[in-house]
């Protein structure tokens, strides 16, 4: 018996979604919310904008847990474990296939201008997503300052957890002081709410140490305990960038448990670099390195294990959410600073991709292929890809 055909869709779709994925997890947002929102109409777009900011109140890869959560909301339960699976299997198999090639050949293969023309691609998503995000999230002068408030800090440099969390509460005491003055006024009319993710984080380093002393004396030859026990932790408190991974595997795997040297680690790092997905599919070559086919399973399944689990209790909690003003206000102030956050995600991405005429000239076709002719984020990232392969070959 065949499943239901809701279910096929969001098989399809998230696996696909996981292949295509490059460029991190505000890319990969803008390209679920293109999908979900704006061509299938899954949920509007208020509520996605609850779902990204709630997943980037919780630790884990936002993308993977938005993706769990956007399943569930299509399919139930069952929509829950395809979503989640079908979004992190792609990355998950690269990562593999790139610990496979590694280990016989000890070099990982060269894929650097496919990426080269991958990057400037998404990066034309990501800006549409962020223009239409956006307009939703901004629903006065207050949150739009807060948003531009966040965007400048983040560029200079300012700590994304920080930000969020800071901007939230900051947010909240302001809508809130702002509702109870319009209140307190004589033609003051009750407030109703409609509405229905970077710098290395160095001050995460001593987390990162402190699970490599809880692991102490486990030597080179990790066992499979271990190696699921340091990733389930990991997944557990992770906040933030992939380069906040980098200083937990840094602190824990390479400076407290020596289960790698330097030169292994960063070749690790440029694995999950280019694979798809979210860059925590990291672990699964790693796992690999340390203890062959069986260290993959447990590092993935340690690493991905608690974005089920603390999805599993945002669904219990996000439909509560609007119902009490603080929580609503709160919510929308954190919304607005994450569409804060992907912005500056943009524009770093934008100078870290858009260096020659090559990457300009694909990041300005892409661009107008998204907003003007509105094609599928998909198509955008493999033509991105054969542009930034057939570019390389020419010779200037």
């Amino acid at each position: 018996m065949r499943p239901p055909r809701y279910l096929r869709e969001i098989a399809s779709l998230f696996f696909r979604l996981g292949f295509t994925g490059f460029g991190g997890p505000a890319v990969t947002i803008a390209m679920m919310e293109d999908e979900t929102v704006t061509r299938r109409r899954w949920l509007d777009r208020d509520r996605f904008l609850d779902l990204v900011g709630l997943t980037n109140l919780i630790p884990g890869p936002n993308a993977a847990e938005l993706a769990i959560h956007l399943g569930y909301i299509r399919g139930g339960w069952p929509g829950f474990f395809l979503a989640g699976a079908g979004f992190i299997l792609p990355g998950v198999v690269c990562s593999l296939l790139l610990g496979i090639l590694y280990v016989r050949l000890g070099a990982l293969p060269a894929a650097a201008p496919f990426l080269q023309g991958i990057k400037p691609a998404v990066l034309a998503a990501l800006i549409v997503a962020v223009g239409r995000l956006g307009q939703r999230a901004v629903k006065g002068w207050r949150l739009g300052l807060l948003g531009l408030v966040v965007l400048a800090a983040s560029l200079a440099g300012g700590d994304e957890i920080a930000l969020l969390f800071g901007g939230g509460i900051l947010g909240m005491a302001w809508l809130l002081l702002a509702k109870g003055q319009r209140k307190a006024g004589p033609e003051a009319t009750p407030h109703a709410d409609q509405s229905g993710p970077t710098k290395r984080k160095g001050w995460l380093l001593p987390i990162g140490s402190g699970l490599g002393v809880l692991l102490a004396g486990a030597g080179a030859n990790a066992s499979l305990w271990q190696i699921g026990l340091f990733f389930l932790k990991i997944g557990s408190i992770l906040y933030g960038t992939g380069y906040v991974l980098i200083a937990f595997l840094e602190g824990g795997l390479v400076r407290d448990l020596q289960w790698l040297t330097y030169p292994q680690l960063l070749d690790a790092i440029a694995a999950g670099q280019l694979t798809p997905g979210p860059l925590t599919s990291t672990a699964t070559f790693i796992g690999y390195l340390l203890h062959g086919f069986s260290g993959a399973g447990v590092a993935t399944l340690g690493m991905f294990l608690p974005s089920f689990a603390l999805v599993f209790l945002l669904t219990r909690f996000a439909p509560h959410v609007r119902r009490f003003g603080w929580l609503s206000a709160f919510l929308d102030a954190i919304n607005v600073c994450s569409i804060g956050l992907m912005a500056s995600a943009g524009v770093k991405l934008a100078f870290a991709s858009v260096r020659d005429w090559h990457a300009g000239l694909i990041a300005l076709i892409a661009l107008a292929l998204a907003f003007r002719w509105k094609v599928n984020s998909a198509w955008l990232v493999l033509g991105g890809a054969i542009a930034g392969w057939l570019l390389s070959l020419v010779p200037f």
